[in-house]
């Protein structure tokens, strides 16, 4: 019988903590930018939300991934 791997669970759960500040960072980031766009920063705080919002999809997708390993494998 398989036992769950609880490190690989822990590095799981780690990167879906990490995706969760960016899933709110993110969008408020681009609806500011959105919003302001005659502001000299506009491209700079729009590349900055878009970075976030890639950037918790990435961890969303890996944290899932690893749980599943973790429980699964």
């Amino acid at each position: 019988m398989k036992h769950t791997n609880k490190e690989l669970l822990g590095k799981g759960l780690r990167y879906l903590a990490g995706a969760l500040p960016l899933i709110v960072i993110g969008p408020s980031v681009l609806y500011t930018a959105f919003n302001n766009r005659e502001h000299p920063l506009y491209i700079a705080v729009l590349i900055f939300g878009l970075l976030a919002c890639a950037g918790a999809i990435f961890l969303m997708f890996k944290g899932i991934g690893t749980l599943m390993k973790s429980l699964f494998d």
